[in-house]
């Protein structure tokens, strides 16, 4: 729950701005707010540093719509993944600066655009088909106040694009490396710098690659001691995690 606003809400109160039950109403919704078919948590920001995000994915229209109103009431910055333009058009009738980003499948309402992060995030895709997911993190981060450098088509089977790329990824704070096949370049990363390399498996390759499955198991074998991963296609975990990572460094200076 934001105190800030439960005070402004007391002081509308005690101004006679709101009577009693205005203010009770008010002071509830600000933990959640239950319409129906979704429980809208505006307290997710207080808990986490970033307000609930939509998986647009399996929900109507008109249930985003209703969502997407419901916490730009109370946050700057909201994301909506794993949407399509329809979707997105009707959004931005009741929300007209939301962004649509194709690549991504992503709706983007960002008000806030202060700066957050200690550093630079690095996103690296192994190849041109894993950017999709990739900009998927890269959209989230940079939505939750961070810097984000962009580094495509850099995969294993042309070696020196990555090592060509070596002095970017050592200034960065956290690198977040996407890669379908055999999921190989995570590793290759994790050796060429000393900061946290979150890598995400895609279910780009061929019949071999099990949807991703083979890239998955890669990456949680890599020898390299400073990769962790997320869950496949999981382009926003990625983003999310580099965010509070970054974050969180700067808090401790």
């Amino acid at each position: 729950m934001n105190l800030q606003e439960v005070e402004r809400l007391l002081q509308a109160y005690k101004g006679g701005e709101l009577n009693a039950a205005e203010a009770a109403q008010k002071i509830g919704a600000l933990s959640y707010e239950d319409i129906g078919h979704t429980r809208v948590d505006h307290a997710r920001a207080a808990r986490q540093g970033f307000p609930e995000v939509v998986f647009g994915a399996g929900k109507t229209r008109a249930q985003v719509v209703e969502i997407v109103e419901r916490l730009v009431a109370h946050a700057p910055n909201v994301l909506v993944t794993r949407t399509d333009e329809a979707t997105f058009g009707e959004v931005r009738n009741v929300v007209t600066d939301a962004e649509w980003h194709a690549a991504a499948r992503m709706i983007r309402i960002r008000r806030d655009r202060e700066e957050r992060g200690a550093g630079e995030i690095a996103v690296v895709t192994a190849g041109t088909s894993d950017i999709p997911v990739a900009e998927e993190a890269a959209l989230t981060a940079e939505a939750m106040g961070n810097r984000v450098s962009r580094v495509w088509d850099a995969g294993v089977a042309g070696i020196h694009r990555i090592l060509a790329e070596r002095e970017r990824l050592q200034h960065a704070r956290v690198v977040v490396v996407v890669a379908g096949m055999e999921g190989a370049l995570p590793s290759v990363v994790g050796g060429l710098v000393g900061v946290p390399v979150i890598a995400v498996p895609t279910s780009i390759g061929y019949g071999a690659s099990f949807g991703g499955v083979a890239a998955l198991l890669g990456m949680l074998n890599s020898c390299a001691s400073n990769v962790t991963v997320v869950n496949i296609d999981n382009g926003f975990g990625a983003g999310f995690v580099a965010s509070l990572i970054n974050r969180r460094m700067k808090d401790e200076g």
